[in-house]
């Protein structure tokens, strides 16, 4: 299991509330854009990070991480795993705080040095279904 129930808990209500949405774009029938939606009940901010840069849910896109020209806490990751360790490398130079590869983004190598460079890291997990859990 990569990402215990503290780590868990201690991102989704401590780390902060701006979560950048790797791969999360207007189609609907992604696991990304309903993911998002339940983020934002929650009280997340969501920014989409995609690279037509589409505004999802009322938040505007930005082709990448690097163009969000604010801070953003949790990156969240719906990219293919074969991706996904460059994802949390951009991660770690925008200065979040998180990474969290959603379910199936397994690269155990992004995760041992994403959690190496201090930032707090869950993979193959989803906040959809863990932040109810916390109610």
């Amino acid at each position: 299991m990569y990402g215990d129930e503290v780590t868990i808990r201690r991102i989704l209500t401590e780390l902060g509330d701006t979560w950048a949405v790797v791969g999360l774009s207007t189609n609907r029938q992604r696991a990304a854009y309903g993911v998002a939606q339940v983020l934002q009940r929650y009280g997340k901010r969501i920014v989409p990070v995609h690279p037509t840069a589409q505004t999802v849910h009322g938040e505007r896109g930005y082709a990448s991480l690097a163009d969000i020209p604010f801070e953003v806490d949790v990156v969240d990751v719906f990219v293919n795993g074969s991706l996904a360790g460059a994802v949390a490398e951009e991660a770690v130079v925008k200065g979040a705080k998180a990474v969290w590869f959603q379910l199936g983004v397994v690269d155990e190598t992004a995760y041992a040095r994403t959690r190496a460079a201090g930032l707090a890291m869950v993979m193959d997990r989803c906040p959809a279904i863990e932040i109810p859990l916390l109610t």
